[in-house]
């Protein structure tokens, strides 16, 4: 008679590969800008699509740039370019749902003729979500060995919100820029949705006066609660915020010499929640009549642990992209920006990158410059296992206290977050194979290795764990060196 075997099928859903691209978007300015002082690219992605070899994903760079013209007037210019690109990769085809993140890795501008080009390298990590099938064991006429094992399966959310804050400068003509970077502090699981919450630096440069730039910055709060079925308390989830949408409003009351701003910023946000399924899998068996041969099957899941957000005030002497001396005014510190990896060295993890911003200044023949500064950082972080890691830098400033030399120093806003990856092994097909011999002896006795499970022992003996215990009902496991184990065997008599 046949050995009869039960299986079960689970179906889940998860990241199934992570990709990075880049690509390049190019914006051309004309005559009128003269000398470039600051120049800023954001990215809005409108789509991403996984096909046959390859992901597509297309969006809109927004280019502004911040330019002295020929009669050393500040002015500002802003233009948008649609661009598309691909990442190939041989794991993708059109059933998976494709996320991608942009970032703009590096910015240059060159001039060519009476043009200014401004370049934009837009780097792209891309997760790639799909179906996990698979088939284990659950049992049979097997002895078995079944443990729980917990797989993390992933439910992708997404929602908008609309923000706003109203705040008070120093009166302000126009406004000549703006940059945003949202930093997501918090994200919790309620029953029905999944909640971020964090905060958006806003950077302006404004004129005062008729031809003084100045800088200012805000950090505005949010909160955003995205609806997702599977959520419920206990989840673990993550969220990546994006800021689209920015409308500000400058109305000065120059009889105090102030102007109050009023911001409302468009944020999208892309989450996943995590959800925990725990499965009654077979991780081994036997069978006490015939040999079996094993075929194992495994599952990978992950998701992610708490972010866990540090601040920290870093200072020190800038590295400088031109020089600098007493003659020269300073006047504004712009578009402040933060990269960073995390490191591991002999004294543990690291979070080690850099700050950047844009230095502005006046110089003695009344002509203004744009100076790039920068100043690296190093912070120690208590991790273990895999992160990631976020960095926002805000409140950048810079003084001249030696000729020739800037101090700067920056508030650097961090968030690490555990890479919870699981890899579990199961069986997930048993083969009978030919008939073990029978021992005739109606009593016998074992003498076993010292630190034996039961689980090992059964196996070993071709005898359930229960048949063990119930003929050792003093024996203790794993077991110690010198002890017996007894099987007795029924044997019939034939009258």
């Amino acid at each position: 008679m046949a050995m009869r075997t039960q299986t079960e099928t689970y179906r889940g859903y998860g990241k199934t590969a992570e990709l990075t691209s880049q690509t390049s978007v190019e914006c051309r300015f004309g005559g009128e800008v003269e000398t470039v002082l600051a120049a800023h690219a954001s990215a809005a992605l409108s789509g991403a699509e996984a096909g046959n070899g390859e992901v597509r994903y297309f969006g809109k760079v927004f280019f502004s740039v911040v330019y002295e013209d020929a009669e050393k007037r500040v002015c500002r210019a802003e233009k948008g370019m649609e661009f598309t690109a691909r990442a190939q990769d041989e794991r993708c085809y059109p059933a998976l749902t494709a996320r991608a993140a942009l970032t703009v890795e590096n910015l240059s501008v060159r001039r060519e003729g009476a043009s200014v080009y401004v370049s934009a390298l837009l780097g792209a990590d891309i997760s790639l979500y799909g179906e996990t099938t698979c088939e284990y064991l659950s049992g049979g006429d097997l002895i078995c060995r079944r443990e729980p094992i917990g797989v993390f399966c992933a439910h992708l959310c997404g929602g908008a919100l609309e923000t706003e804050d109203e705040f008070e400068t120093e009166l302000i003509g126009d406004i000549l820029l703006h940059a945003e970077t949202a930093n997501v502090t918090q994200i919790s699981c309620t029953a029905g949705a999944l909640i971020a919450e964090g905060e958006v630096s806003l950077n302006l440069l404004a004129l005062r006066g008729e031809n003084v730039p100045v800088s200012f910055e805000r950090l505005i709060p949010f909160r955003a609660e995205i609806p997702c079925d599977a959520a419920a308390i206990g989840c673990s989830g993550e969220a990546r915020v994006s800021v689209g949408r920015v409308s500000l409003r400058a109305e000065p009351d120059e009889d105090r010499g102030k102007c109050r701003i009023a911001a409302q910023l468009s944020l999208s946000v892309e989450g996943c929640v995590y959800e925990e399924v725990t499965l009654d899998a077979v991780t081994d068996a036997f069978s006490s009549a015939n040999a079996l041969t094993l075929s194992f099957g495994t599952l990978r899941s992950e998701s992610v642990g708490e972010p866990v957000c540090l601040t920290e005030r870093i200072a020190g002497k800038a590295a400088l992209s031109a020089p600098v001396d007493f003659s020269d005014t300073l006047q504004a510190v712009t578009l402040q920006r933060a990269e960073a990896n995390l490191v591991q060295t002999e004294s543990g993890k690291r979070v080690e990158g850099i700050a950047t911003a844009t230095l502005l200044v006046l110089g003695a023949d009344g002509a203004h410059r744009g100076v790039e500064m920068s100043i690296p950082f190093s912070v120690s972080v208590q991790f273990s296992g895999e992160c990631r890691v976020s960095v926002m830098a805000c409140g950048m400033s810079a003084r001249q206290k030696q000729e020739g030399e800037i101090d700067a120093e920056a508030t650097l806003k961090i968030a690490v977050r555990e890479a919870k990856r699981r890899e579990c092994r199961f069986v997930s097909s048993a083969e009978e194979g030919d008939a073990l011999p029978v021992s005739d002896s109606a009593v016998s006795v074992y003498i076993p290795c010292a630190g034996d499970g039961l689980w090992e022992l059964s196996k070993r003996l071709g005898k359930s764990p229960e048949e063990v215990e119930a003929n050792n009902p003093d024996l203790q496991f794993p077991v110690k060196e010198g002890q017996r184990i007894i099987i007795y065997r029924k044997k019939t008599v034939r009258g």
